[in-house]
């Protein structure tokens, strides 16, 4: 049969077409091909005769009783192979994502959560060995920029923004407290009112950290004014300036187990605080979560992890 077609029309060809003309090749015959594929003998027959009609070629004859590939059938038989083969080798891959076999996992998270993430990710990774972790460690800034560019599946950090473009839930407490060297001299009171933060020097972290902002906000909101110290981009960095007298700090309860063993700094009983806050893992409202993020926002939560679908420390970044 002469082509009046030209042959870029072959890309029209549907894979369904490629199965069904694969099976026929494969017996030699309609009847059987139609008994594999589980259709009517005559739908099989129409799907061929489309195939050929799409290609602008004979790809089976007659020969007899015999139904037998012409030599453009022969090798449509060829790439159609190698073409169902990488059908199934897809749907493999498909079902190790769903399966959580393999996969990326993206997320982004405030410095502070250096304190109780590795542990969380280490539990997720027991689990899932083939997902690969992809961290940034940053501050809150960053952290949502990184959420609003889609640069990262999930976010982690002490204050969700107000907006109705992102989901936020809060999985753990993050209490701050008010620290001071041992030989401060406020060390040695009972309670300790708020107001006489006026007179200290604070030790804060950078422009754009979660806890600074929240820091300024609610010593505003107790009209209590305060004298900055020294500006620093890491908890561990506030925590040595307040050890070397250079003020006192407020600081996410978290961060001070080993000081507080090693007695190289105290809690100061401030009234108001510990000022309880929480931590929030944070995703687009638009995105359809991988089932790698899905699992690990799971056990953020405490929840049981979504069933499968069918077909270490941190650095700063």
């Amino acid at each position: 049969m002469p082509s009046t077609r030209g042959p870029t029309l072959a890309l029209y060809v549907t894979l369904r077409q490629l199965s069904i003309f694969d099976a026929v090749a494969r017996h030699g015959s309609i009847s059987r091909a139609a008994s594999e594929l589980n259709l009517t003998q005559p739908a099989v027959s129409m799907q061929v005769k489309q195939l050929e009609d799409q290609i602008g070629l004979k790809l089976i004859e007659q020969i007899g009783k015999r139904m037998c590939l012409t030599e453009a059938g022969q090798v449509l038989r060829v790439h159609a192979d190698r073409i169902n083969a990488q059908i199934s080798e897809l749907e493999t891959a498909m079902e190790e994502f769903h399966a959580l076999e393999r996969g990326v996992l993206r997320l982004a998270v405030v410095s502070t959560a250096n304190y109780f993430l590795p542990e969380r990710i280490a539990d997720f990774t027991r689990r899932h060995p083939g997902v690969r972790v992809s961290l940034a460690v940053v501050n809150r800034d960053a952290v949502l920029a990184s959420l609003a560019e889609n640069r990262t599946d999930l976010a982690i950090t002490g204050a969700p923004p107000e907006t109705a473009d992102v989901i936020a839930r809060n999985f753990m407490d993050n209490p701050l407290v008010v620290i001071g060297p041992p030989d401060h001299p406020l060390a040695g009171e009972k309670t300790i009112p708020i107001a006489r933060l006026a007179d200290e020097t604070i030790v804060l972290r950078e422009p754009g950290s979660g806890t600074r902002a929240t820091i300024e906000r609610y010593l505003s909101e107790h009209k209590v004014p305060y004298r900055p110290g020294c500006e620093l981009s890491s908890n561990e960095a506030v925590k040595q300036a307040v050890q070397a007298g250079l003020g006192i700090a407020i600081v996410p309860a978290q961060t001070l187990e080993l000081e507080l063993e090693t007695h190289r700094l105290v809690i100061l009983p401030v009234e108001g605080f510990p000022l309880i806050r929480h931590w929030y893992v944070l995703h687009r409202s638009d995105k359809r979560l991988s089932s790698a993020a899905e699992a690990f926002r799971a056990l953020l939560l405490g929840q049981k992890e979504p069933l499968p679908k069918k077909s270490g420390e941190l650095t700063s970044a």
